[in-house]
């Protein structure tokens, strides 16, 4: 190691990885928007930004927790073009204020962590 390691650890982090209770507070504001689906969700995150990043094994325990507790229905969608189809998720109706809350933890944390980065 070098100093020079150090300044540039520094200037361009590495990504941090969301645990299940960040995931799922990601999962339902991204699912605020409308339905969505696993590689989405991941590949969204990615996009939007290069602080996080979700692995499939929380992505995966975060929707299985979330379909388990109700919150969420997931259902299969054939996609033109796709052999397999895509399993779908999306909000359910009487989750859809717990979920805004839930989202708007997400939103917090973010908007938090971009004020601690700048």
């Amino acid at each position: 190691m070098k100093f020079e390691d150090i300044y540039q650890f520094f200037s361009n982090p590495p990504p941090f990885y969301l645990n299940k209770e960040l995931a799922v507070c990601y999962v339902l504001a991204v699912l605020s928007e409308g339905e969505s689906y696993g590689t989405e969700l991941i590949e969204r995150l990615e996009k939007e930004s290069s602080t996080y990043r979700l692995s499939d094994t929380v992505l995966y325990s975060a929707l299985k927790f979330l379909e388990d507790s109700g919150t969420i229905a997931g259902y299969w969608k054939k996609v033109e073009g796709r052999g397999r189809p895509r399993r779908m998720y999306q909000i359910k109706p009487a989750w859809q204020e717990r979920a805004t809350e839930l989202a708007n933890l997400w939103y917090g944390y973010v908007k938090e962590r971009v004020g601690v980065r700048q």
